[in-house]
């Protein structure tokens, strides 16, 4: 008996852009049938490696095979016409098309639209039904949630005839049960031959999903395994170059007096839609809460509201005093001089100015602290660098070089960046917005740290995120968000993903549905006014 060919091989490949080695001599096989996850830091290559084996970039030097034969993909279409698709972490979809325009766009087999459409609709439902992908092929897509939005990527790669199918960070817009469900898709596509190559930073996905594994480090392949022979412990070693503590380390909370009470807080944004319904809850001294949901129920601008920079009605106060909701002071300089240091979500948009130094940034809403005064009319710049060197040292930046442009930092050191300037600030409110979005596993670990000492210091945290796992480890308490309500509220200890799932998706007791589907209908009549289940 022979040996199977590999469904893909890539030999030697390399790829630079201009001083930067993003890919360094990478060979990898990945056999039919399976599922080969990828894992790596940021910046590791892994998406640089998938765009040139899709297509998007060209390699400089190496070799694709495709079947146990050499092939050339100058471009998407050729990677596609090869047999290839690519999921992408942020949907390709015309919101106001249909599902099924979404899938036949750019495939139509004649310029006569309406057989084309036919043709699609009856091989749609045959690919829905061999896959378990099911989707309302006349919906719109800006009305469908996103876990349908994701099969109708992976119906689009398949209608395309691929046998080959690349998901970039596929899990990271779905509630735990749009992930298994998604797994379980995944499944039945193994078992019907397909190929999956699977880029995730959640550890547990790559164990629980996958049959082999290879990592990449600095550009470089560091190894591949077979999944049953390894561990997330030696996956995250091999990713980072030392051992790393997986599990946040913390001891239990000692919460003080209330820090922060928010009592019938509402937000409405300026197109009229109401963002936050009547939230109130409270944060005490010396514990974090968590702020749980599916991005776009009013996590965020709960955050902008308690950060000073959107209006709201309600009452919030802060160590007993109230805040200005009005606009008139809701600005971020009132609000640091009352306690309140603020991480926001998006570190590029909102946290730093990109193209300004790391010193620079460090001093942005504290230029007016005494210790950086050289007169009543000057600031000291000098002292500003000599203070950013310091943080840079506590908070571990790379490389620590205070006059290097923001933007020229990785994520993770963009963050840290950010977190130096707040947390150093001694605030008695930390406010932290997906504190490990786009960070690799060695900086996760470090900002989990920071975060927790914080809270030892006895600071009150209010941690919003997106991801679960963050969310159940490093909570003391845990909200969830959904359509702008609180849905409730749980103690880590005393709860799991299932149950926060159902929450995240507006269901507060055990449907009488397929939980996905009951998931599904929700999420999709979230901030429509329909009746939710």
């Amino acid at each position: 008996m022979t040996d199977m060919a590999p469904a893909i091989e890539l030999k030697g490949i390399s790829k630079a852009f201009g001083p930067v080695q993003a890919n360094k001599d990478i060979s990898i096989r990945v056999m039919p049938g399976t599922v080969h996850g990828i894992i790596g830091e940021n910046g590791a290559g892994k998406s640089t490696l998938m765009s040139i084996l899709f297509g998007f970039y060209k390699a400089d030097a190496g070799e694709i095979f495709i079947g146990g034969q050499k092939t050339s993909i100058p471009d998407s279409q050729a990677a596609i016409a090869a047999g290839i698709g690519m999921v992408f972490q942020h949907f390709k979809l015309v919101e106001n098309f249909t599902v099924l325009e979404n899938v036949i766009l750019g495939a139509e087999d004649s310029a006569l639209l309406k057989p084309s459409l036919n043709r699609a609709r009856k091989e749609l439902k045959a690919l829905a039904d061999e896959y378990g992908l099911n989707v309302e092929v006349d919906a719109l897509i800006q009305d469908i949630g996103v876990g349908m939005q994701q099969r109708v990527e992976i119906l689009k790669a398949l209608y395309r005839k691929a046998d080959i199918l690349i998901l970039d960070e596929p899990t990271g817009v779905l509630t735990p049960a749009e992930a298994d469900q998604l797994f379980r898709i995944l499944e039945r596509l193994k078992a019907e031959g397909k190929t999956i190559i699977l880029i995730t930073h959640k550890l547990r996905e790559i164990m629980d999903t996958t049959d082999t594994v290879s990592v990449m480090r600095r550009g470089e392949m560091t190894a591949t395994v077979k999944t049953s022979e390894t561990s997330p412990q030696e996956l995250a070693e091999l990713m980072v170059g030392r051992k790393v503590l997986l599990q946040v380390d913390k001891a239990p909370a000692q919460p003080g007096a209330n820090i922060l009470e928010v009592k019938n807080l509402n937000v409405t944004d300026d197109k009229g839609v109401h963002r936050v319904k009547d939230v109130s809850f409270n944060v005490a001294a010396g514990e974090i809460l968590g702020i749980a949901g599916v991005a776009g129920n009013g996590q965020s601008e709960l955050l902008e509201v308690l950060g000073g920079y959107e209006k709201a009605t309600g009452t919030i106060l802060v160590n007993g005093l109230e805040l200005d909701l009005t606009g008139a002071k809701s600005d971020g300089q009132s609000r640091r001089k009352r306690g309140i240091a603020h991480v926001p979500e998006d570190r590029q948009r909102e946290g730093l100015i990109m193209d300004y130094s790391a010193w620079e940034n460090t001093a942005f809403g504290y230029h007016h602290d005494e210790k950086y005064q050289r007169s009543s009319l000057f600031m000291d710049n000098n002292a500003i660098r000599q203070d950013t060197i310091e943080k840079m040292e506590r908070f571990d930046v790379r490389p620590p070089d205070p006059k290097l442009a923001s933007k020229n930092f990785s994520g993770g050191n963009q963050q840290k960046i950010v977190l130096a300037r707040e947390i150093e600030r001694n605030p008695d409110l930390l406010l932290i917005g997906q504190p490990t979005r786009g960070v690799d596993i060695g900086a996760i670990e470090f900002i989990h740290q920071q975060i927790v000492a914080l809270r030892d210091q006895g600071k009150a945290i209010l941690l919003v995120s997106v991801e679960l796992e963050e969310i159940l480890s490093l909570s003391d308490r845990v909200a969830v968000m959904f359509d702008g309500k609180i849905m409730g509220e749980r103690l880590p200890s005393e709860t799991n993903e299932q149950e926060l799932g159902l929450l995240m998706a507006g269901i507060t007791e055990m449907p009488d549905k397929p939980i996905v589907e009951a998931i599904e209908e929700n999420l999709a009549h979230a901030g429509t006014g329909k009746e939710l289940h």
